[in-house]
């Protein structure tokens, strides 16, 4: 059990530590930054999918069977991330934005990428629970997610008028609650009984549905051929990573 909270742990702070690479991005021309998050979402759509289909939801089944209640959980999940969604995107302003008046749409920015980053703390410390090799491919698939995210909350701080250290340091204090996520399921792991049966699939379901209301609408912005072609080569590549985590089983 301690091994599991160690991997549980760093695999958490190493996430959160992705929420200051903004300030890698400044030095790089805003165009090219933005072609390459693109690639960045495909390759994360698809690493999402495939932890989802070929880790979480298998290893759910293993737990409990082929059981409707996994089925229940996988949309349990999917439903959670849909309210949170909605709740985020409730407000909005007119209010003009300065540093003493930053955008409510940064503040809300905020209070989502905390909840959001609670529940990628819940995913991970579940799956570890699960096994070390499901706990690492999840790790991976969180990780290709939160590089584009955390670089486009920090320009969303940036245009709602934070400072660009405000931004850094807000950002990265919103991350933290990722390591609060993964306390709590780790702790409610070792004090009730087959809570993995249920979380494994939640986790699932909270995957399935950014993939596929979040990240694969972005990708169909892109009407290029040659970029779409690309993308989808992305998208291949996260499930072939996904895939090859099972070696280590």
């Amino acid at each position: 059990m301690l091994s599991v909270w160690l991997y549980s742990i760093a695999s958490t702070a190493i996430v959160s530590l992705i929420s200051l690479i903004g300030l890698f991005t400044l030095s790089i021309d805003q165009k090219k930054l933005k072609k390459l998050l693109l690639y960045m979402v495909s390759f994360s759509a698809g690493a999402m999918f495939g932890d989802a289909f070929i880790h979480l939801i298998p290893e759910a089944f293993k737990s409990a069977g082929f059981s409707p209640s996994v089925a229940i959980y996988v949309i349990s999940g999917i439903v959670f991330s849909f309210s949170v969604e909605k709740f985020i995107r409730w407000r909005h302003c007119h209010e003009p934005t300065t540093e003493e008046h930053p955008h409510p749409f940064a503040m809300m920015n905020l209070i989502g990428d905390s909840v959001h980053n609670f529940i990628d703390g819940l995913v991970i410390g579940a799956s570890y629970l699960a096994g070390i090799e499901i706990g690492i491919a999840t790790t991976l698939a969180v990780v290709f997610h939160e590089i584009p995210q955390e670089i486009g909350d920090f320009g969303v701080l940036m245009h709602g008028g934070f400072t660009r250290a405000k931004a850094l340091l807000f950002n990265f204090l919103t991350a933290l609650t990722a390591i609060l996520g993964t306390v709590v399921a780790l702790a409610l792991g070792a004090y009730v009984a087959n809570m993995t049966s249920f979380l494994v699939p939640f986790a699932a379901g909270n995957f399935i549905y950014i993939a596929g209301s979040d990240l694969i609408p972005e990708l169909h912005k892109e009407m290029s051929a040659r970029k779409s072609a690309l993308q989808l080569i992305c998208f291949v590549l996260g499930v072939i990573v996904m895939l090859s985590l099972l070696q280590l089983g």
